[in-house]
């Protein structure tokens, strides 16, 4: 099933005959697979793991050097990973390099116009599906700062370090600090441990510098919160690592603690596959003995999930908004 945004491209598939075409930015169909007999060849690069792990052929990680004579960006709901998602590949783009950018209205797509009129002509060619498709022609290279699009702030002893879009970028979150309270130096926590969706790299670095015995594993789909949990680890000189892993799609080990603020949002609307995912496989990845302790917005009907998967549950903690939630083996 194609997305609204590729719908909208298929209106205009003379665009990419006979051409190199890259599709990057929030590629979630097969329109490659559709344009493949129309251009002259396709590429595809995604930032998103639970994307790329299903198609060999699309290259994952935060910066494309990929060339092509036609770009076609889909645009995301996060504004800043947008321009540098856009930026990075302009800069390394010649004079005359063709883009289309498709996104809808409600993702704030309209505002592709201010961040690249400085950079050449651009203008709505198409708008449908409520979404608007935008072509775009570089006259002046951009510059590309990486270092500009990090944020970073002090949470106690710990600096944590994140680029856009990822959670907990700007400040700790709620449900993160209520979950982070549950854990005290008198637990003497030991073992393997595995931060699930680790965005900046917040729980699994603080367990880590809060229990240093302990072996810790940080894994997340967004290559962007990858990078951010392993500066954050480096930054703080605390040893762990980092995996692409959509859910436990690329973890095979067992683990004494399993933690987790898992997302409920998929791009814009709500989607719980992570978490009924996390739930369900749990068991099959946790030692005898092992916990699984997560936070949830309270209102998330995750106590019926965590009932069927392990009996029982406790709360260990709870906020006007957010539960603190343990199971065990």
């Amino acid at each position: 099933m194609m997305k609204l945004e590729s719908e909208v491209l298929a209106r205009h598939l003379p665009l990419f005959a006979n051409k190199s075409v890259l599709l990057f930015g929030d590629v979630r169909d097969h329109f490659a697979a559709e344009i493949r007999p129309l251009a002259k060849s396709v590429a595809v690069f995604s930032s998103y793991f639970d994307v790329a792990r299903f198609d060999p052929t699309i290259e994952f990680g935060i910066d494309c050097h990929l060339s092509a004579d036609l770009g076609v960006f889909y645009w995301t709901k996060n504004k800043q990973e947008c321009q540098y998602q856009l930026l990075q590949w302009l800069s390394e783009a010649s004079i005359g390099q063709e883009l289309l950018v498709i996104g809808e209205n409600r993702a704030g797509v309209r505002s592709v116009e201010k961040m690249l009129e400085p950079f050449g002509e651009i203008g709505k060619i198409d708008s449908a599906r409520r979404c608007g498709l935008y072509h775009f022609k570089l006259d002046q290279v951009p510059a590309f700062d990486r270092q500009k699009f990090w944020k970073s702030y002090r949470l106690q002893s710990l600096n944590v370090f994140a680029l856009p879009a990822v959670f907990s970028s700007a400040e700790l979150d709620g449900g993160t600090q209520l979950l982070l309270s549950t854990f005290h130096k008198e637990d003497r926590l030991n073992g393997k441990v595995l931060d699930l969706g680790c965005g900046a790299g917040v729980i699994g670095a603080s367990l880590k510098q809060q229990f240093p015995q302990i072996e810790i594993t940080m894994s997340d789909i967004h290559a962007m919160a990858i990078e951010s949990s392993r500066c954050t680890l480096v930054e703080n000189q605390l040893s762990g690592r980092v995996v692409a892993s959509d859910v436990f799609s690329h973890i095979d080990e067992r683990f004494d603690l399993i933690v987790s603020n898992p997302p409920f949002h998929d791009g814009i609307d709500t989607a719980y596959r992570a978490v009924q995912e996390l739930i369900t496989q749990a068991k099959n990845h946790l030692n005898r003995g092992g916990e699984l302790r997560l936070v949830a917005n309270a209102f998330l009907p995750y106590p019926d999930l965590l009932d069927q998967a392990f009996g029982s549950h406790k709360v260990l903690a709870k906020s006007s908004k957010f539960k603190v939630y343990s199971v065990k083996v």
